[in-house]
């Protein structure tokens, strides 16, 4: 299936409403591929729809002013979040699909609802099939779409309007890698364009160049409601405090870059699962079990990291590089089976993901992260070896049993199961990369 997106306008005629909304009223729809995200039954005239009558201005403008945290926040679970990105919360008086918009800053999906029947509203909409795209597929949908809709406001004499002056302003930021890095922090903390503080933007900036601006965008999008991320000086004090030596150059590298296509066109689960893959080839580890000694080693950290469990540890885990070969490595866990797999992540990290001072593990769900997870469960625990010893019994007994082999969490071995599509998922997670979704994402 194709992953290109579209958002078609058929012009239509409409009396009532704002003049912008008027001049704009269109048979829209939303497709992706073969697949109309927008198809309803039509229960005025007894049929199923690709298109649906709405007002082309209220979309635009609800895709312009929140263009950014679509764009780049990794899923929250709260009201504010839900606003920037269900479209159901346009409102203006029409039947919008229930679309959820979820990014991992490389890649977005598209999840659709069906809705209920319901006596007071003309139509109900049908599609519940989830469409992945490329961060720059949807960029230029987007742009298309509302460069279409200025084009529509012009040809019906509207010369003044909201649209095109949040629109201008979008595009002048975008243009701006000053402006459009602090709008790229704002969105990563969760907040709405100008909301976050100056001073707080100016410090990840500054932070950005001690740290590396890619590890302190993931610290932003790990922001937690009412705090703010962790400053560079105290980054610099936990690394000090609760961290162990690390020597970057001992740290084991890939001699061979990874062949695959951009982040955006491969799920990050099936990159970190390609670099374990690499690197257990390179090293020449077969589908043997990681003992703490041979993981630590190739991480360049001493057995103690994962042995000594009396240091109290930080809110993430994290390493920090202070010189080539000199560093600190902070682990969040304090059991064995959690302190082997963040050292395996920051491991993937290090051979995959962009350069830095600073390379943190959290719990959100942006592609730096999702990479980190599935190489840390695939160096750890192959999958191919796994699923032989399972020999297709997923009970719960014998994934524990499993685990305690490979010494990594249950969670661990559940996750490749749910990667493969060998067990379906418990709860919806953040991870739109994998079943169902993964038949989306190939």
């Amino acid at each position: 299936m194709s992953n290109q997106l579209s958002i078609e306008t058929d012009w239509e005629h409409s009396d009532s409403g704002a003049l912008e909304e008027r001049a704009t009223y269109a048979a829209i729809g939303i497709r992706c591929g073969n697949l109309w995200l927008t198809e309803a039954e039509d229960f005025f005239v007894n049929r199923i729809r690709q298109k649906v009558y709405l007002s082309a201005y209220p979309l635009a403008e609800w895709f312009t002013w929140n263009w950014w945290r679509l764009r780049w926040e990794p899923q929250r679970h709260s009201r504010d979040w839900a606003m920037a990105h269900h479209m159901s919360a346009i409102g203006g008086g029409y039947v919008w699909p229930d679309i959820t918009i979820i990014s991992d800053g490389e890649r977005l999906v598209f999840v659709p609802k069906p809705t209920r029947s319901r006596p007071t509203e003309p139509l109900r909409y049908l599609c519940q099939t989830p469409a992945i795209v490329g961060s720059s597929v949807f960029e230029g949908a987007i742009d298309e779409f509302v460069e279409r809709v200025l084009e529509q406001l012009k040809a019906e004499s509207i010369s003044t309007s909201n649209l095109i002056d949040i629109w201008s302003d979008l595009l002048e930021e975008r243009s701006s890698p000053k402006i459009a890095l602090r709008r790229k922090f704002e969105a990563l903390l969760g907040y709405e364009v100008d909301e976050a503080s100056e001073n707080l933007l100016e410090r990840l900036v500054r932070d950005s160049s001690k740290l590396g601006e890619g590890g302190v965008q993931e610290l932003a999008a790990a922001r937690v409601e009412g705090a703010s991320p962790a400053t560079s000086a105290q980054i610099i004090e936990m690394a000090e405090r609760s961290g162990f030596a690390l020597n970057p150059k001992d740290a084991v590298r890939l001699r061979q870059p990874l062949s695959m296509p951009l982040p955006s066109a491969v799920p990050a689960w099936r990159r970190g699962v390609a670099a374990a893959k690499a690197l257990r080839e390179q090293e020449r580890l077969g589908d043997d079990k990681i003992s703490n000694h041979r993981l630590c080693q190739l991480a360049g950290v001493p057995d103690a990291t994962i042995s000594e469990n009396d240091r109290s540890g930080g809110p993430i885990s994290f390493t920090f590089d202070e010189r080539p070969s000199k560093g600190r490595l902070v682990l969040r866990s304090s059991y064995e089976t959690g302190r082997r797999f963040d050292i395996a992540r920051l491991l993937g990290d290090r051979i995959v993901a962009s350069n830095g001072a600073l390379r943190p593990a959290t719990r959100t769900y942006t592609y730096r992260q999702k990479l980190q997870r599935a190489f840390a469960g695939e160096f750890l625990c192959p999958f191919e070896k796994l699923t032989e010893v399972l020999g297709g019994d997923f009970s719960d007994d014998t994934i524990q049993d499993v685990a305690r082999d490979f010494n990594v969490s249950v969670l661990t071995v559940r996750t490749l199961l749910v990667n493969h599509g060998l067990i379906e998922r418990e709860t919806l997670t953040e991870d739109f990369d994998i079943s169902p979704y993964a038949s989306r994402a190939a």
